[in-house]
């Protein structure tokens, strides 16, 4: 009976299952509607040829139905019998298409029946064309230049003139004609039919006015019926004088405090909200609307422009430590470079006075780099979640504002959107507002993107997309209240257009006449949306002129006398903008209270337990592939001989941190098996799909969770996404491992502006540990170099603030020398940040000739090579474990114990890469300049790595046979 429900469903106006089949009951076979138009999926209407195309079983279905209404599917006798019993007599007659539309029957003529059919389908065929495209000639834009998209398209199937109505087959003389609407429309309210003239004014009330909504591309027909509900419901957008005086009290804040800034700080840059003054407001009634849907906390990001009113009337900064911020003689209290005051964010609890309920607000810091927050914000706001418990989003929420020309341009926006719906990324719903100011710094949106719309990236994973006109205040908050609401309901993300201007350049200091002349002419023109709405609300009566002008001199004096405070500060204290506090982490003076390297080794049944967890399925009846069952036997035998390869050791550090009650979370491509196949941490039934287990959440009954995920193909994204997370909590251990360590390098961003630099920058607290696969081994110039020399470059030599980057190994996962006993890591033992040669050269130092440093794989070559050479007693190999912050004790000592011996830096990287430049000036140090440290490595180049085999055997030959040659640097100069 299916092809009966698709019938049913074109007659409503909808479709099912993209399915185009009728069939007539008893009238023979079934029979392909032509549809010369796309498909109902796509959205697009069939237009009248498909009307057209039905006229034989059109006419088979009436005549069947007069013979016997058994003859037809329930949904056409339903059809025919509602207009037999709307006739004036009940007799049915012949059937004129004025008739039916004034639901009265007079004939059955075969001519006419079709025609009735025809318009009842073209006039549902018309509401779905203004659902679909109606936006296209929406008026969007507050200057009135532009159209609301780049291809100034204005479809041919919206009735935009007269004329068109000659698309459906209809014309001026239907516009008085009643019609029967469907039930995926709410324009009828409680009337089930309306003329169409009423029917298209509607509609265009409804998508072509102050507000443009796309969402028909959502393929949940429950959705898009909550959305048809919202926007097409008559006088659904309402507003009591209460809301609007509340409105216009947040809109005199906003304008107002950028009045303020300009009248004091003219010279200064500030990126003030100008020409989208509304956005205060509509932030404020999102929040408002979640709070009182249960949530409470959001965590914002957002770019420079209008921050600093966000952080004063939306976040509640106290203004005076706003306005301290444009003192050029303000001295730093924190040890840091501190940040420009339009970067700074901040974390803040206060009451939301419309629900009288606790709010916690937290504006992340950002860079100047676009974009680059959202997975920062979607990585802590889901890290606040999971420790909450929330597991819906019902408590914790994110906002994300953009720009028009970065939300269209940055990739990382369409990475992020992509971790929206992963079951280990996924925040249950984000509302994104795009600052839509038309124009990115100078460039038109012409030449800006490629796509009609800025927010089109959004419909990638199904968010609606409410595009609304700045200057109308109204609309803009219907839609905001629309946007908390869907969240709430849904747990999807949502998009909001904010089509606005900017009322000056890029800053305040830029001339856009240079390249926008028309534009700002216009702008200069325009005046301000405070003027226009107070002037609607006072002659409206909601408000009298003196009621305005108080409000307005209310704020202007907590700014002033703001602005008197800001004069005694002196300070800056850069702790007073954190946006993710550790409290219980830090001492009141802001250092961490505990200084000390602990002790990390554990008790033997500690290990024994851990370790035989890891080399078994802890699951009854649980199939595993037979290569796995070898790997895990290969476990159990290095067990019985107290012994761990790297994979058992990472079992042994993330089993005793879940011990304990801490947290762990590793996350990247394909971490859960390892890209080596050497970690294998879910297990996956051979014979049951999505039956898997994670064993090392099977280790203790009270132990904490221990998250692992491989991510979307992004590195940008997650990296930013596991920042985020890292910050929310500094008990727990946050990782992220790339699949080979030179990936890193698609999330430089990350690096280079919120890791290296965020403890400076913002005093932000982190500590998030990047896994960066790393070797030299014939592989290519990809897949061989995570760049350590770029982390080094970064790093300053400070022990207590430094997020851990660790160069992981490729072969030596199953190197058999690459092996540690138990006994290192038993009870008492530390982290090693130099291991020392334990040799025969270790045994009489003063006869030693040459003492080599290294680091990484590089030290198997040479011991093996020491080896077959037979030069034990001859030359020293000492490794570092520790880069930075350099370990000037360790190598003091150990240069001091070999005094008679020559030092060489060896590394299997190129000179002008690796470690060279940062070891070498410190080992200097360390001799105080007295005897030079040799390099022994490959020469300089461009390139990480060759590609070709033998040349890499042969760089790899050459330098080993200097490192071994005690006369190599005889004669020689540094």
């Amino acid at each position: 009976m299916s092809q009966f429900r698709a019938l049913a469903a074109v007659l409503r106006g909808g479709c099912v299952g993209g399915s185009q089949w009728l069939r007539v009951c008893g009238g023979g076979p079934a029979r392909r509607w032509v549809d010369p138009g796309r498909s109902c999926s796509s959205g697009a209407a069939p237009g009248h040829s498909a009307v057209a195309g039905s006229s034989s079983y059109v006419e088979e279905m009436y005549f069947a139905w007069l013979e016997d209404h058994k003859n037809v599917h329930e949904s056409w006798d339903a059809f025919f019998r509602n207009i037999q019993d709307s006739s004036p007599s009940g007799e049915v007659g012949e059937i004129r298409p004025s008739a039916l539309l004034q639901g009265r029957v007079q004939s059955h003529s075969p001519g006419m029946a079709q025609k009735v059919v025809e318009d009842h389908l073209a006039v549902h065929t018309l509401i779905r064309a203004y659902q679909i495209r109606g936006h296209h000639v929406a008026q969007l834009d507050p200057l009135g230049i532009l159209d609301a998209d780049l291809d100034s398209f204005v479809p041919s199937d919206l009735i935009t003139t007269i004329d068109k109505l000659g698309f459906y087959n209809l014309d001026e003389s239907d516009l008085d004609m009643s019609f029967q609407l469907p039930p995926t429309t709410f324009i009828g309210g409680a009337d089930n039919t309306l003329p169409l003239k009423e029917i298209i004014r509607r509609l265009e009330t409804s998508y072509c006015g102050h507000i443009g909504v796309e969402y028909m591309f959502i393929n949940n027909v429950d959705q898009c019926q909550w959305i048809r509900q919202k926007f097409e419901t008559p006088g659904i957008m309402q507003f009591t004088d209460a809301e609007k005086r509340t409105l216009l009290a947040r809109l005199i804040r906003s304008t107002r405090f950028e009045d303020f800034l300009a009248r004091k700080w003219s010279s200064e840059k500030r990126f003030g909200l100008e020409g989208c003054e509304v956005l205060i407001p509509a932030l404020k009634t999102m929040i408002d609307k979640s709070s009182a849907a249960g949530i409470d906390s959001v965590i914002m990001g957002m770019p420079h422009r209008g921050r600093l009113n966000v952080l004063a009337n939306v976040i509640r900064k106290d203004l005076d430590q706003i306005f301290c911020q444009f003192d050029p003689k303000l001295e730093p209290a924190d040890e840091g470079s501190g940040d420009v005051k339009y970067h700074l964010g901040m974390y803040h609890e206060r009451i939301n006075r419309e629900t009288d309920k606790n709010i916690t607000l937290s504006l992340m810091a950002n860079p100047s780099h676009l974009e680059a927050v959202d997975p920062v914000v979607q990585g802590k706001t889901k890290a606040e979640q999971f420790y909450r418990g929330d597991t819906q989003g019902k408590k914790v929420m994110s906002i994300l504002i953009h720009g028009d020309a970065a939300f269209a341009g940055q990739g990382v926006v369409y990475e992020t959107f992509h971790l929206s719906e992963l079951p280990s990324y996924t925040t249950h719903g984000t509302i994104h507002v795009v600052v839509n100011n038309q124009i990115g710094f100078t460039t038109d949106p012409r030449v800006a993107r490629s796509s009609p719309y800025p927010t089109d990236v959004a419909r990638v994973v199904n968010a609606p997309i409410f595009h609304v006109n700045a200057d109308d205040p109204e609309a803009v908050m219907y839609v905001c209240r629309v946007a908390a609401e869907w969240r709430a309901t849904f747990n999807k993300d949502v998009v909001i257009d904010l089509v606005c201007y900017r009322r000056f350049g890029h800053n305040e200091m830029d001339e856009p006449m240079f390249t926008q002349p028309l534009m700002y002419k216009q702008i200069c023109r325009q005046e301000q949306v405070l003027k226009k709405y107070s002037n609607r609300l006072i002659a409206e009566g909601v408000v009298t002129l003196q009621d305005f002008e108080e409000e307005v001199s209310k704020y202007d004096k907590i700014c002033e006398e703001a602005y008197t405070s800001s004069k005694d500060g002196k300070i800056l204290h850069i702790r007073h903008w954190l946006d993710s506090p550790w409290p219980d982490f830090f001492t009141a003076e802001g250092e961490p209270k505990s200084m000390s390297g602990v002790s990390t080794g554990l008790h033997e049944e500690v290990l024994q337990h851990i370790s035989q967890i890891a080399s078994s399925v802890p699951l009854e009846g649980f199939h595993i592939h037979p290569g796995v069952s070898r790997i895990l036997r290969g476990r159990a035998d290095l067990v019985k001989n107290r012994q761990m390869d790297w994979a058992l050791g990472e079992y042994m550090a993330f089993g005793s941190l879940l011990k304990d009650g801490i947290h762990v979370r590793l996350s990247g491509q394909d971490v859960e098996r390892g890209t080596f196949s050497h970690r294998h941490h879910v297990l996956h039934d051979q014979e049951l799909d999505k039956l898997i287990c994670v064993p090392m959440n099977h280790l203790w009954a009270d132990q904490a969770p221990y998250t692992v995920c491989n991510s979307s193909l992004s590195e940008y994204g997650v990296l930013g996404f596991e920042l985020g997370f890292a910050m929310a909590s500094p008990n727990a251990l946050i990782l992220w491992e790339a699949q080979f360590g030179d990936f890193n390098n698609t999330a430089q961003c990350i690096i280079d502006q919120f890791i290296s630099p965020g403890q400076a920058k913002w005093v932000r607290n982190n500590g998030i540990v990047l896994l960066l696969p790393h070797g030299m081994e014939g592989m290519g110039p990809e897949h061989s170099s995570a760049r350590p020399e770029r982390f080094l470059q970064m790093s300053k030599d400070d022990p207590d603030h430094f997020p851990l980057i660790i160069f992981t190994p490729k072969s030596l996962l199953r190197h058999p020398d690459a092996r540690s006993s138990f006994d290192d890591l038993a009870e008492g033992t530390t982290f090693k940040r130099l291991i020392p040669d334990e040799g025969p050269a270790s045994q009489n130092p003063a006869q030693v000739k040459r003492v080599i440093f290294c680091t990484g794989k590089v030290y198997y070559e040479l011991a093996r090579e020491r080896k077959r050479q037979k030069l034990e007693r001859d030359i020293a190999i000492i490794r570092l474990e520790q880069i930075s912050p350099f370990p000037f004790d360790l190598v003091r000592a150990e240069a001091e114990r070999y005094g008679n011996a020559e030092l060489v830096w060896c590394q299997e990287e190129h000179k002008n890469m690796g470690y060279c430049d940062y070891v070498r000036p410190r080992f200097l140090t360390v001799v105080a300049n007295q005897k030079p440290i040799w390099y022994v490595g490959r020469d300089p180049a461009a390139a990480p790595a060759t590609g070709n085999k033998s040349t890499h055997l042969n760089e790899l030959k050459r330098f080993m046979d200097t490192a071994f040659n005690l006369n190599a640097f005889q004669g020689k100069d540094l």
